[in-house]
């Protein structure tokens, strides 16, 4: 029996994380041609409705799924079919009220909100994004009532479809906003259009199947559920405090925001044009910051199991095991994708918007920052999921508020100096990371039962990686001159991994044990006749 459920949880962990590696590429080809239609003035009030409306999402829905999820899958197990109706039927009203109210106070409320975020002109993007928030609550419910019974399809197959119908009207409805001589802000409104669609074809899809799969699901059960109120009661105290833990960089970006452009606007004297010109470029780094961190989740989803079943068994040397080799595993894959984004930060982003030059070459010194803090965000989110795994789970939430305070002090004194500007955002961002990443591992070093060396974890992989940097930036730089800059950025890219690959395998800096926590891990040692 526990080995069907163990075959169950991995079946829907890899289908959870297909559709994650979808949804990422989804999310570049929808990113990377609207900052070539948008260029830094749209993407800019794009990104300030996209702080708001990330706020107000992760309010409504960071812990309430979790909790119901929980629920449904404790009801089910003991056979309560009816306390399962019971407990969906609660939380899709908790839910939809939520939402509803949060969608009201983004359309009401959408002049002041971008006021507030010192871009007023991002009020229209604001608005149009607002029905999103009650829809995808309604997702956010279903979703996570179908996790509670074990069945993983429908989060993974609506996250596509919500992926793309975001790029299909988004990109379509900025393209011809641009091509009829439509401002900035209205485009960055067309395509957070593009959202709204997107998340409600996912709500359509939910919704029918739902219907569907409850009429096949109406077995007959004698249980008598608990009263709704109990059951909200209990909802909300599971999930609030998780809320409370989502929110908490969530609210700090939204500050973060604020206070960038703010500073740009009071201290600089700058007009809102020119400060949503000069906040658009650093978003250009951003979108290219966020994507070597998609491996994570997978390898925490990988890591905790592991480590919560030696905790059991008192495996301490199990333990020490088990996250030296995640570690392994983070610095062998975030070494090289953050030094490789600092070193080759100009070619790349020229490479992938050929159309807003001025902006690739203004936004690249901000990516040779954000891509050394790359690497400190992966390092955060997997002490983070250590931290979780030995039920430490208040300390990331405070190491992440001390971080936020770090952000945003550093934001408002360099964004505010005028030969820093901003240029002082992406490093405000490094300071944040590599606060939080620091203060999680001394803390992880600390607290666990084995010790940890971390010279012995990060001397090599660091080493590999330095080389590895070199060998990409000495490579364009011969290419450049004869093949022009996309074939030498492709070029300098290809050889580069290779050469960090024989590398790795050369100074034997991976083992069978680090590749057991990938997915096709134990192939992949097969193949390299790792011991």
């Amino acid at each position: 029996m526990s080995k069907t459920k163990g075959q169950t949880f991995l079946g829907g962990a890899a289908i959870l994380a297909a559709s994650v590696v979808i949804v990422k590429l989804l999310g570049a080809l929808y990113k990377i041609p609207l900052g070539n239609l948008l260029d830094s003035q749209g993407m800019a009030h794009f990104y300030v409705a996209y702080n708001i409306y990330n706020l107000l999402l992760t309010i409504c829905t960071a812990g309430l799924p979790i909790a119901l999820s929980k629920m449904v899958s404790e009801a089910n197990a003991l056979g309560k079919h009816n306390q399962v109706k019971r407990i969906f039927s609660v939380s899709l009203t908790t839910f939809f009220i939520i939402g509803a109210a949060a969608t009201l106070v983004m359309f009401f409320f959408s002049g002041p909100l971008a006021n507030f975020m010192n871009d007023p002109l991002a009020s229209q993007s604001i608005h149009v994004l607002a029905p999103a928030v009650v829809c995808i609550c309604i997702v956010s419910a279903i979703r996570g009532y179908e996790q509670g019974l074990g069945n993983m399809a429908p989060t993974a197959i609506s996250q596509v479809l919500m992926a793309l119908g975001k790029l299909i009207v988004g990109l379509t409805a900025a393209w011809f906003l641009v091509k009829w001589g439509y401002g900035p802000e209205i485009s960055a409104a067309g395509a957070t259009f593009g959202d709204t669609v997107g998340i409600v074809i996912s709500m359509i899809f939910l919704i029918v199947l739902v219907l569907h799969t409850r009429s096949m699901r109406s077995e007959a059960s004698s249980d008598k559920p608990q009263a709704s109120g109990e059951i909200f009661k209990r909802i909300m105290q599971i999930g609030i405090p998780i809320t409370i833990g989502s929110s908490a960089m969530s609210i700090i970006t939204l500050l973060d925001a604020t206070i960038v452009l703010g500073r740009l606007q009071s201290a600089l004297g700058l007009s809102v044009e020119d400060a949503t010109t000069l906040y658009g470029q650093y978003t250009f780094g951003m979108n290219l910051f966020s994507l070597p961190s998609a491996f994570m989740p997978a390898l925490g989803a990988s890591l905790i199991p592991f480590v919560s079943a030696s905790l059991a068994r008192r495996d301490t040397k199990g333990v020490s095991r088990i996250v030296t080799a995640a570690m392994r595993v983070t610095a062998l894959l975030a070494l090289p994708a953050g030094i490789g984004l600092s070193v080759l930060s100009g070619p790349i982003l020229h490479l992938l918007y050929p159309a807003v030059p001025e902006t690739a070459a203004a936004a690249a010194p901000m990516l040779r920052v954000l891509g050394i803090a790359v690497i400190f965000v992966c390092l955060m989110l997997l002490a983070n999921s250590i931290l979780q795994a030995h039920g430490w789970v208040n300390i990331p939430i405070l190491t992440m508020v001390i971080g936020g305070i770090v952000k945003i002090v550093t934001n408002y004194f360099l964004v505010g100096t005028p030969s820093i500007n901003i240029h002082g955002a992406p490093i405000g961002t490094l300071c944040c990371y590599a606060v939080i990443a620091i203060l999680n591992l001394i803390i992880v070093a600390r607290m666990m039962p084995g010790k940890l060396n971390y010279a012995a974890i990060f001397f090599k992989p660091v080493i590999a990686s330095l080389l590895m940097g070199a060998a990409a930036l000495g490579v364009y730089q011969a290419m450049a001159g004869f093949t022009g800059n996309s074939i030498a950025t492709v070029g300098a890219i290809a050889v580069a991994g290779l050469f960090y690959l024989i590398l790795v395998l050369v100074m034997r800096i991976i083992t069978r044990e680090d590749l057991k926590l990938i997915p096709k891990g134990e192939k992949i040692a097969n193949i390299l006749r790792l011991k």
